[in-house]
């Protein structure tokens, strides 16, 4: 029974072979997917009408390019339109004639006025007449999209900072999983772990054993396997271990370590929360290839109770330690279980069979006594004869009788 269990470790040697090609994630271990799309119809095009979402999603440098250019060219395109009307008037070739605009004479101080009116900075030495209406119309306009543009970019900052990725960045998973024993039972398990004080409201946890397979054909299929985790619904204020059974309906019932190692899958899990200071629902996820499900190892423990607190030491959220498991699977292992012999019985009688007798009391033992009758037993010896040599003989015989007496009442009353 010793040989069926060993603490193993990933990079050991168990005899056996395997050429497994290359593949890359498809979930990487930071969360994101590993999928590139081509060819969309309309791609651009739904770009542009999720524009919100698009900004979101986009890198911070792209977004403030974005946004610097927005204002620049709306500068820009309003000082060509007061341009085009100072020129319209006369008022950059006739410096004496009632401007529309005051000191704009000159591109430059149109592109000047168009930034003072955006942004309300007025120094004073520029401002409207009442000669041209469509100047004033424009200037209208302009403090109408100045103020869109604004309210968009603020939007957009404010959205993008708390996106979910980032607080999906401070909950983190181990960076292995194990499988050991458990209540004589394999279970696989992660860890799970929420980095900041201010904890989520509630999380569930959820893991599918994904499976890419590749046809001659060049068709490939993908296959997901939902896997059955026991009290999923938790609150992370420590880290917590998330268990898996490995039981009959398991993806991983029939597989032992050696089959784990030939095994070409990707367990991807996901823990699903809400915030408690935005009130944002927040997904993090990552996934485990079969090297990085160790068999015989279990986490260590990393809670300590003090008289005040409860002290969660992370340095030790990915260590593991290496406890003996069966090599079998779980399947085997369970049916080794059934077959073991039990232990042999004791010759002794069963309890059933013979009841102990219950103690009795003095006054029945008395009266037991009484009621045996008495015995009385009589030794008769015979009287030794001389022999010729004048010394006494030994005796011919002894005899012992029992008499057994009738039992007579008077004699208990003595």
């Amino acid at each position: 029974m010793g040989k069926q269990y060993a603490s193993v470790s990933p990079t050991e040697d168990i005899n056996m072979k395997t050429e497994r090609q290359r593949k890359y994630r498809y979930v990487r271990k930071e969360g994101s997917c590993n999928v590139v799309f081509r060819h969309v119809p309309e791609e651009w095009l739904m770009f542009v009408f999720d524009i919100f979402t698009t900004l979101v999603e986009i890198r911070w440098r792209v977004m403030f390019l974005i946004f610097a250019l927005s204002y620049i060219l709306s500068w820009l395109f309003f000082g060509i339109l007061f341009y085009i009307i100072a020129l319209a008037h006369g008022d950059v070739k006739d410096p004496n004639t009632e401007p529309c605009v005051f000191e704009v004479r000159s591109f430059t101080a149109a592109f000047l006025f168009s930034l003072e009116t955006q942004t309300t900075i007025g120094y004073g030495f520029r401002g409207m007449t009442e000669n041209c209406m469509i100047a004033i119309i424009i200037v209208t306009i302009q403090d109408v999209i100045s103020c869109f543009i604004d309210t968009f970019v603020i939007g957009i900052a404010v959205a993008k900072m708390a996106s979910a990725r980032k607080r999906a960045q401070t909950v983190g998973f181990s960076n292995c999983a194990v499988i050991n024993l458990r209540n004589d039972f394999l279970y696989l398990s992660w860890r799970v772990g929420d980095f900041r004080k201010q904890h989520m409201v509630e999380g569930t946890a959820s893991a599918q054993l994904v499976r890419t397979t590749r046809h001659i054909t060049g068709k490939v299929d993908v296959m997901y396997e939902d896997l059955v985790i026991k009290q999923k619904d938790l609150i992370l204020v420590t880290p917590t271990t998330i268990y898996h059974k490995i039981e009959p309906g398991s993806p991983l019932y029939k597989m032992s370590l050696e089959d784990l190692r030939k095994e070409d899958f990707e367990l991807v899990v996901t823990f699903t929360y809400t915030d408690d200071s935005t009130g944002i629902l927040h997904q993090t996820r990552t996934s485990y290839t079969p090297d990085e499900i160790l068999w015989g190892q279990l986490f260590q423990e990393m809670i300590r109770v003090t008289k005040r607190n409860y002290r969660v030491d992370y340095n030790l959220f990915h260590n593991t330690a290496k406890v003996r498991v069966p090599l079998v699977s779980a399947e085997d292992y369970e049916l080794k279980k059934q077959v073991r012999p039990s232990p042999r019985l004791s010759p002794r009688r069963s309890p059933r069979s013979s009841p102990r007798p219950s103690p009795k009391s003095p006054q029945q033992n008395h009266q037991e006594k009484l009621m045996k009758p008495p015995t009385v037993t009589v030794e008769l010896v015979s009287e030794p004869t001389a022999s010729s040599s004048g010394l006494p003989s030994e005796p011919d015989g002894q005899r012992k009788e029992t008499l057994t007496l009738p039992n007579d009442p008077t004699l208990a009353e003595m």
